[in-house]
């Protein structure tokens, strides 16, 4: 039946009714939303949203992630037709999955920025949803991450990344994409003890108590150990997943702002994703995809294989009926 619909469907970002099943409308044509999930502001009888946050106003280095959502959405038409591969669901058919469009925001209103993307990922929880999100800067996690915290307390934090960002800084008002997490941990929206980041690999003495496993352990290691490890220290707890573009080496994700030698393959992030299986994933981020330095867009793919990802890891545990629902 592909090529037959792939004839007859256009733009079913806007057109599909139903929000559950697989798309096979051309990849290179039609409206882009995520996977060809229909674009919409109604939550009802919805599990899972997908939002994106175009922002990058609070970037060290190179600018752009502001880009990111509409290019991880463009990418991901290459993934709407199939179920993905080696997980044996189809989380596209089984679960009610729409994109929820861009926050939109004032981006000359710097300082209201915090307070009103923790309202958006709110709204999205308290509707009932799920809530995986398309970067934009590794700022937004901070914001997202108070919405989180407010629905299931004090979360793991699970931490895909080239850095730690848990720099120290302690004033609240600062708008930062290497600071966030240090101020998760004060503020009690994180528990370290339960918290790991995977992929780090610059200098930050102090690790605030949160498990550090670097790009070099993964590379040294067998898979199983990494996973293994991870499954460790975050246990059961409620889980929030943070992927920063950057944890991947600059040779498999060039378009970023901050890249570091030396980092993850697509195939171990990959391979450590879909391992993890099980966990008790409550929301999730894919950030720092700056398309102005993605010449061939590999780094955009990336994205948005690993925001599949994400939702096969939200989906997972609703689908044995284990975890803690959204």
């Amino acid at each position: 039946m592909a090529l037959e619909d792939a004839a007859k469907q256009v733009d079913t970002a806007f057109t599909r009714d139903d929000r559950r099943g697989l798309a096979h409308e051309n990849t290179f044509g039609g409206a882009t939303s995520f996977l060809r999930r229909r674009y919409s502001k109604d939550l009802a009888g919805v599990d899972l949203a997908v939002t994106g946050i175009p922002w990058d106003q609070a970037v060290t280095n190179r600018p752009g992630t502001r880009l990111g959502p509409r290019a991880i959405r463009e990418a991901s038409a290459l993934q709407a037709f199939d179920p993905p591969f080696g997980w044996g669901f189809d989380p596209l058919s089984e679960f009610a999955i729409v994109d929820y469009g861009d926050m939109a925001f004032d981006y000359a209103n710097t300082a209201a920025f915090p307070d009103k993307l923790t309202a958006h990922a709110a709204c999205i929880l308290n509707a009932g949803a799920g809530c995986i999100t398309l970067g934009g800067d590794h700022y937004v996690s901070f914001p997202i991450l108070k919405a989180h915290a407010e629905r299931f307390g004090p979360m793991a934090l699970l931490q895909f990344d080239a850095h730690s960002d848990t720099w120290a800084d302690d004033d609240l008002d600062r708008i930062d994409h290497g600071t966030m997490f240090y101020k998760a941990v004060k503020l009690g929206l994180i528990d370290p003890a339960r918290s790991v980041q995977v992929g780090i690999r610059t200098e930050n003495p102090d690790t605030l108590g949160i498990r550090t496993i670097s790009a070099r352990q993964v590379h040294e290691q067998p898979i199983a150990e990494t996973v293994a490890e991870i499954r460790h220290t975050i246990g059961d707890a409620p889980t929030y997943l943070t992927f920063d573009i950057d944890a991947l080496d600059p040779a498999f994700a060039p378009g970023t702002g901050t890249p570091v030698w030396g980092g993850l393959s697509s195939a171990q992030a990959a391979m450590l994703l879909r391992d993890l299986a099980g966990i008790n994933l409550v929301g999730g981020d894919v950030v720092e995809v700056s398309p102005p330095f993605d010449t061939t867009g590999a780094t955009a793919i990336a994205g948005a294989h690993v925001a599949m990802e994400l939702i096969c890891l939200w989906c997972w545990t609703r689908r044995s009926g284990a975890g803690t629902s959204a």
